[in-house]
This record gives C-alpha cells, sequence and structure tokens, in this order.
C-alpha cells in the first residue's frame, strides 16, 4: 500500500465515521509562542481542547506535517543512524473534543488496522496506564485482544500537555516485526530495540492538573490519537526501516542519481532524503535561514544534508535540485509545496553557496585541531571557535566525530559559549524597567486616536530611574498621566513629542514610550515646578504627528504591496515609523529587482490617489483573523483588538494600535528611497511619504542634472552616455590588467636572477616595486615556474601599506608550507597572514623594516630545512 493511498485510506476512514477533514496547519504553530515548531497533530487544536476556540465540529481527523529539529523535541542529531528517526514527519490524527472517548477511539483504531488495513491481530501489541481499568477491560473483553500481547505501563503511558493543564492516560499499539529482529515486548527490560515498534497512541484527556499536582476529571473528557504515517507505511510495505517505503526510496534515488552514488543503502543519502523534506516545507511556511530562532534551526538542517551530500562526493551545489523529485512525491497532498517550488529552490541554492565557503574555512581548522589532539575527545574551546568564528554548526562537528570515533567535550564548549554570552551582557546597555520602578495600577487612558490635545492629572514622577515627589525646572525626567493624547512607542510607531503645561508651569515633552499598561512622557521642565497630583494640559506636536501617521499608513501599503509582488511568504520582521520617514524589515531570500520596486511603488501609490476612507473596527481576536487580519506591528493583543483598513477592496487589513490617516489621499506620495539586505532571509525598505516624498523626487532631480552636467549630456541622452562611458572604462581597465601582466612577467624574469640556494632549495623574498595583489600573485607564479623548486616571498607597498604573497613548490610543501611563512614575516612587519601549504597571502605595516625584513627570510628558511625531516 503506497503512502499516498494509505494517507488517504486513512482519512477517507475517519470521515466515514463522521469526522471533519481539517488540512494540516503551518509548521510555524499559529499563536502559540510555546513551540517551535509544530510537532504533533493536536497542536492546532491545543486551544480547542482548552475550551478556548471552539469549532463547528466535536470530531476531526488530519494528516499533520510535523518537525522535529529543535527545542524540547529534537530528533536531528540522530536522523541517518536510526530506521525511525526523522525531522520532518506526518502524523495521522483523529480527534474527539468532548465527544466520544475510550471506547469508541479504541473501536476506531482496532478497526482501522484490523479491518480497513487487514494487519494480523497476532502481530499487534496493546499497552494501557497501569491505572486505567476502563482502558485495559475495553481492550481484553471488548476488543478480544489476548492477555499474551498487553501490558500496563506507567510514565509511557501517561500523557500531559504541560505542567499544568490537560492531562491523561495514553493506549499505545505496537507492531511485532516477528522472532527475527531482536527486542523485547513493551514494558520487558528488551523494549528499546527494533522488534517491537510502536504505531499509533491513543491519548484519553479526562483530567486537569493544577499547579498542587492534584488531578481533577474534566466536564468533558476528549480523545487525541496520533499515527506516524511512515511508520504504518513501512508495516503495509513489510520493511523494517521506514526509509525502505515507497516515498523515502523515491528520494533517496534522486539523491543518488544526482550525486552518482551506487550504494542505496548509504546513512547519508537518508540524512539528506529527510532533511530535503523538512527543509522544502519549512521555507514553504515562510521560514528562511538565518542565525536565531526557526531560522537557525533551519539552516543547520540544510548544513548538515549538504555536508553529508560532500561526503558523498558532491562539489557543486546539489541539495535545491530535490525540491521537484520531492513535489512530484507529495504535491498532491501538498499543493503550497509545487506553489512554492520556484522559492524553495532559490533559497536551497543560496544557503548551499553560502555554506561552501563556511565548510572549507571550518574544515581545514577541524582537521589541524584533530590532528593535534591527544585521547578521543575534541576540546570545548575548538568547537565553540568552530561555531562562533567560522559559523560551523556544532551538530556537524558532532557528525565527523562520530565517524572518527571521537566525542565533543561539551562541558568546555557550555563552558565558552556561557562566557561568551557574560561578555555580550556586560557590554549591553543597562535599561531601568520602569514597570518595576513605578510598580502602578490600572492605565493610562489614550485619547490621541480622537485629538491632539487633552487634560491629564500626573499620578508619577521618574527622575534618573527613580520614581521622585517633584520636578524642578531644568530638571529632565519621566512624567505618568492618567489621561493622555500623547502616543507611547509601540510596535514600530515612535513616540510623540510635544508640551505639557499649566499655569507657571511648561514642560517639553521629547519622546513617549510605555511602561506596562502606562504611558511614560520623557520630558525637559522648561518652567516651573510639578509634583503628583497635579493637572496639566498635554499638547502633542501636530506637525510631528501628521507626518508619522503618513509614514505609519504607508507602510502598511507597503506591506500589502509587497505581499501582492513578492508573495505570501512576506512577513514583517521589524519596523520604525517617525516623523522623517519608515522603515520596514521583511522575509524573503533575495534582493527586490528594480522592477519589482518600481511596481511595489506604484500600487502604493494607485491606492494613495483612489483616496479611500481609512476605517477601524473593534473586534475579537478570532473575528479579526476571520477577517483576514494581519498582526502587522506585533503588539501584545488583549480580548479587543482594533482592526484597520485601507485601499480599494480592503487592500489592506492589519491588526493595529497605532495612528492612522483618515483617508489614503492624505499620504500624497509614497517613494522608496532604498532596498538592502540586514540578514540572511531578511530584506530592508525605507521609504518616505508626502512632503518627505516630494523632497526624495527633488533630490533625485538635482542628482540628475549633476550627472548630465558632468557628462556633458541631457536627459534624453544621459543613460547612453554614461553606459558609453562605462564600457571604455572597462576596455582601460582590461588594457591595464594587460600591461601589468607583461609587467608582472618581465619582473619574475628579473627577480629570479636574485634567487639564492639554502640547503639545495632556490630563495627569493623581493620588493615589487608598483605591484598590486593581483599582479604580486602573478609574479608569485611566473617565480615559481622558473625556479622550479623554491620558497618565494613577494612584498608591495601602497599607500603605506605591505602587501605580502608567499609560495612554495609543491616538491617542499612537506617540510615547508607557505602559510607558516607568511605568519611568520607578516607578524614581523605589524600585520598577519596565511594560507594553504602551497600559497598564503597577508600584509603589514612597518615600511621601514620590509627591506631587512626580507634579507632574513632565507636565514628562517635554513633553520627550518634543518628542523624538518628531509
Amino acid at each position: 500500500m503506497k503512502t499516498v493511498a494509505l494517507r488517504e485510506a486513512f482519512l477517507a476512514y475517519f470521515e466515514a465515521q463522521g469526522h471533519t477533514r481539517v488540512p494540516s496547519s503551518s509548521l510555524v504553530p499559529g499563536n502559540d509562542p510555546t513551540l517551535l515548531f509544530t510537532n504533533a497533530g493536536m497542536n492546532q487544536f491545543k486551544d480547542t481542547f482548552l475550551g478556548n476556540d471552539p469549532r463547528p465540529y466535536v470530531r476531526a481527523t488530519s494528516s499533520q506535517r510535523c518537525v522535529r529539529a529543535g527545542g524540547k523535541h529534537n530528533d536531528l542529531e540522530n536522523v541517518g543512524y536510526t530506521a525511525r528517526h526523522h525531522t520532518f514527519f506526518e502524523m495521522l490524527g483523529n480527534f474527539s473534543f468532548g465527544d466520544y472517548f475510550k471506547r469508541e477511539a479504541i473501536r476506531f483504531a482496532w478497526d482501522f488496522l484490523t479491518g480497513t488495513l487487514g494487519l494480523p491481530k497476532e502481530r499487534l501489541w496493546v499497552t494501557v496506564h497501569v491505572s486505567d481499568d476502563e482502558a485495559a477491560d475495553i481492550w481484553l473483553k471488548e476488543m478480544g485482544v489476548s492477555a499474551e500481547r498487553f501490558s500496563r505501563l506507567d510514565e509511557d503511558n501517561f500523557w500531559q500537555m504541560g505542567d499544568t493543564g490537560p492531562c491523561g492516560p495514553c493506549s499505545e499499539i505496537f507492531y511485532d516485526h516477528g522472532p527475527d529482529v531482536p527486542g523485547g515486548p513493551p514494558g520487558s527490560a528488551g523494549d528499546d530495540l527494533d522488534r517491537y515498534i510502536e504505531i499509533w497512541n491513543l491519548v484519553f484527556m479526562q483530567f486537569n492538573r493544577d499547579a498542587s499536582g492534584e488531578l481533577t476529571p474534566l466536564p468533558k473528557p476528549s480523545v487525541d490519537t496520533g499515527m506516524g504515517l511512515e511508520r504504518i507505511a513501512a508495516v503495509m510495505q513489510q520493511v523494517h526501516s521506514n526509509y525502505e517505503i515507497d516515498l523515502f526510496q523515491a528520494l533517496i534515488q534522486a539523491a543518488a542519481t544526482l550525486l552518482a552514488v551506487q550504494d542505496l543503502q548509504h546513512n547519508s543519502l537518508r540524512v539528506i532524503a529527510d532533511h530535503i523534506r523538512s527543509c522544502a516545507f519549512l521555507i514553504a511556511d515562510g521560514v528562511l535561514p538565518g542565525n536565531e530562532g526557526r531560522g537557525y534551526v533551519l539552516r543547520r538542517i540544510i548544513r548538515r544534508a549538504v555536508r553529508h551530500g560532500n561526503k558523498l562526493g558532491a562539489r557543486e551545489p546539489f541539495f535545491h535540485r530535490l525540491v521537484e523529485p520531492l513535489a512530484l512525491e507529495m504535491g498532491a497532498a501538498y499543493p503550497e509545496l509545487v506553489n512554492a517550488r520556484e522559492r524553495i529552490e532559490k533559497a536551497l541554492l543560496a544557503e548551499e553557496e553560502q555554506f561552501a565557503r563556511t565548510l572549507d574555512n571550518g574544515l581545514q581548522i577541524l582537521q589541524e585541531a584533530l590532528a593535534g589532539i591527544e585521547g578521543t575527545e575534541i576540546p570545548g574551546e575548538v568547537v565553540f571557535k568552530l561555531y562562533d568564528t567560522y559559523g560551523f554548526p556544532t551538530d556537524l562537528t558532532n557528525d565527523i566525530a562520530r565517524e572518527r570515533g571521537l566525542t565533543l567535550d561539551m562541558d568546555g564548549y557550555e563552558a565558552a559559549m556561557a562566557a561568551q554570552r557574560s561578555r555580550s551582557q556586560e557590554s549591553g546597555s543597562f535599561r531601568v524597567d520602569y514597570n518595576d520602578v513605578l510598580k502602578l495600577e490600572g492605565s493610562t487612558a489614550f485619547t490621541g486616536y480622537d485629538g491632539l490635545e487633552g487634560q491629564g492629572r500626573v499620578i508619577a514622577l521618574l527622575c534618573d530611574g527613580e520614581a521622585v515627589e517633584q520636578l524642578e525646572a531644568d530638571q529632565q525626567g519621566a512624567v505618568v498621566l492618567d489621561s493622555t493624547p500623547f502616543y507611547a512607542e509601540s510596535g514600530g510607531q515612535a513616540g510623540d513629542s510635544g508640551y505639557l503645561q499649566a499655569d507657571g508651569v511648561r514642560l517639553e515633552v521629547t519622546d513617549t514610550s510605555k511602561a506596562g499598561n502606562h504611558h511614560l512622557h520623557h520630558v525637559k521642565v522648561l518652567q516651573g515646578s510639578l509634583r503628583p497630583g497635579d493637572s496639566l494640559q498635554a499638547r502633542v506636536d501636530a506637525q510631528v504627528r501628521q507626518r508619522t501617521r503618513l509614514n505609519h499608513s504607508g507602510t502598511h501599503l507597503l506591506h500589502a504591496a509587497l505581499r501582492r509582488t513578492l508573495g505570501d511568504h512576506v512577513n514583517q520582521k521589524g519596523s520604525l515609523v517617525d516623523g522623517e520617514r519608515l522603515r520596514f524589515d521583511f522575509s524573503h531570500g533575495e534582493a527586490v529587482s528594480a522592477a519589482q520596486l518600481a511596481q511595489i511603488e506604484d500600487q502604493v501609490n494607485a491606492q494613495i490617489r483612489a483616496n479611500t476612507a481609512v476605517t477601524t473596527r473593534l473586534m475579537s481576536m478570532d473575528e479579526a483573523i476571520a477577517a483576514g487580519a494581519m498582526a502587522l506591528f506585533g503588539e501584545k493583543y488583549g480580548d479587543e483588538v482594533r482592526v484597520l483598513a485601507m485601499g480599494e477592496d480592503d487592500f489592506s487589513v492589519e491588526l493595529c494600535g497605532g495612528t492612522h490617516v483618515d483617508r489614503t489621499g492624505d499620504i500624497g506620495l509614497f517613494k522608496i528611497v532604498s532596498e538592502s539586505g540586514i540578514a540572511a532571509g531578511v530584506r530592508r525598505i525605507e521609504a518616505v511619504t508626502g512632503a518627505g516624498a516630494l523632497a526624495a523626487v527633488a533630490e533625485a532631480e538635482r542628482q540628475l542634472n549633476a550627472v548630465c552636467e558632468v557628462v556633458r549630456s541631457n536627459r534624453d541622452t544621459v543613460v547612453a552616455r554614461v553606459t558609453g562611458l562605462r564600457s571604455e572604462n572597462r576596455e582601460l581597465e582590461k588594457e591595464i590588467a594587460r600591461l601589468k601582466q607583461k609587467l608582472a612577467s618581465a619582473a619574475g624574469g628579473d627577480l629570479t636572477a636574485s634567487a639564492v640556494d639554502v640547503a639545495g632549495v632556490k630563495v627569493l623574498a623581493a620588493n615589487v616595486d608598483g605591484a598590486d595583489a593581483k599582479s604580486l600573485r602573478d609574479t608569485l607564479d611566473q617565480c615559481k615556474n622558473k625556479l622550479g623548486s623554491a620558497v618565494v616571498l613577494l612584498a608591495a607597498v601602497d599607500d603605506g601599506k605591505i602587501a605580502l604573497v608567499a609560495g612554495v613548490t609543491r616538491d617542499l610543501t612537506d617540510r615547508v608550507k607557505a602559510g607558516d611563512l607568511m605568519r611568520e614575516f607578516a607578524g614581523r612587519l605589524g600585520g598577519k597572514g596565511g594560507g594553504r601549504p602551497d600559497m598564503a597571502q597577508g600584509g603589514g605595516s612597518d615600511v621601514a623594516a620590509l627591506e631587512d625584513t626580507l634579507k632574513t627570510v632565507p636565514d628562517w628558511l635554513r633553520e627550518r630545512l634543518q628542523a624538518a625531516p628531509a
């Protein structure tokens, strides 16, 4: 029974039993910060089980894609070494939300396995929790399971969502692979071996555990089950390893063909086949390789796959080419994989190319470290250096160590990591938590949506990070009011500025921020003094607020245009909106082209010209999500959220607590001023609106006129003129390079005449006048070729800096290494360098010492040759 047919048979069976088929949720959990990735079928129903997310159905079934490669559930380092560990797998499940319970769940499972799939009952083994007599009676008395194939377990058969909350006993079903496979039944001494394999877990959620550990029966007990698709496919296809099922065999064959590998049983092929699934689906769900969180885990998985490809002989990027065969295998069940194929391939290729450089550096450092260690443990400081300096993931170091029978000093690694964290914390700035200082109850009422002025009573004052009873003239501090029109910085929008005043009192507000639920007005007292209880008139700087509103609304339109142009994978990664400009960071794997930027800009300006009303509505979070609203600015939302809609046909619908224009036409004009990359998979756009956009257009006009004047052209012909000048410049550069090559060849011939003999080795150390880095390398090659067997060190001086290259002919590298020569003499000249045994580069700064230093090279070599074996 093929995997695709098995998945459909399961879902169809439970649909026939009154279950609603629910699509797999994203691998990025929605509204659940406790999870790194979706790792079980019940994740998307978590709030439903807790009673916070009622559904229109009480029975559900799904095939949920899951990733276990980070956080509490992490199988990454076991993949490739066992028959059943995966980073990505599919969990088949059926769920009851207060509807049926143990009897029906057990009957469904037994009927599907023995009836629909036709598994022999004598090959199945059942377990229950030691306390669950009810489930035991159903299995033994009603289902007719033999007592000889039944056992009661303790910890392994009790499930809980967390330390507190819903929990209950489990019943697990195991498949017996037969006496030819080592291992004992569940609960025996050999139950961790391969004969009895768990294929289905039935969780009976019947209790609520409180903080004291006490269990209270739930009013509506529920059922959560999970069966690994890959495991049951192995059973149905009569193979012992998950990697032998049809789906994996297709991916393994595809990888073997790409890499020209004949041995289809090679563990590295299994790793690659597993990892392409998790990587492709994570990227399809919006995750991109990065240096933290989900992006870092994805990067680790990609790099582990690439490293195993290199073990098999890969010398060019290959991993991205497996997306196509994966889409052929799984695209019918998951069309999002097909739709995102091009984007996935681009992201994987970029990461492969970047890692190729990292891998070369890291492997060289690791090889040197392995050559020098004593015993069987790689020192923790070496593991940390590889990770911290060269970006070499620790699990890859562990993979290589395992292949060579070595272990890692993880205690030493953790100590080095802890020391680095400590240094980072010490160098970071200290920021007062004003919420802890103030310890205020309630909240500041914000009236700034309706007006820019208002009355407020002082409820607290701060100075130098401490609560005070008075602020006087010329002091700086912070004022907390019970009510204010000042917007406090939140989710990207900068805080308001303006003035607070009363009779004889005037304070300039330079910024507004939040401390818990209160607004802090950061002030300088211009006149008078202030105490808690005083009443103040608050007035926001109208011009700054207006410019900020334009930029904030422009950001919403920008986000919507980005998603329409680049794809739904675009998500906000950060933002800053103030009176000067807007900055928006977003997930995208490559630079946005000029044509795409123009398209984005045109879309935003089209919505501005449409001049539609901007509307806001208050609604529940569920209603907002159902209406398609996005949480753009990362605010902490309560029971009621503010939904902002703007543009024709709801061009942009976002959750946002910031301040905005009344109509899109108020924005006036939107102009992108820059697009850049700020991290792996994260791009940044900066733009201006209104008067700022007009100023940007005027500046572009000024620069264009200046260019026309410099190249003696006009606007109609300036592009052709600049293009022609660029071509002329390239030809001149090529001619200069050719002349330098001739000079290098001539210099090489002249220089070789000054080589000296040291113990039978030709030695040349010289300063090459007028050479740049490339011609210096060319001269080095000329000298090595002419001398035949030699050690060469060449230098060139430019603008007070010394460039150095060193070369050793290959017949001598077992006795002398160019990298050692470079490190020694670059150090003597106040610099550093290094490289391969046959060629190295470096630099120095002590120009005055150069000539004398070069004269010592023969002596250094003589000592080196005497110390080295002939």
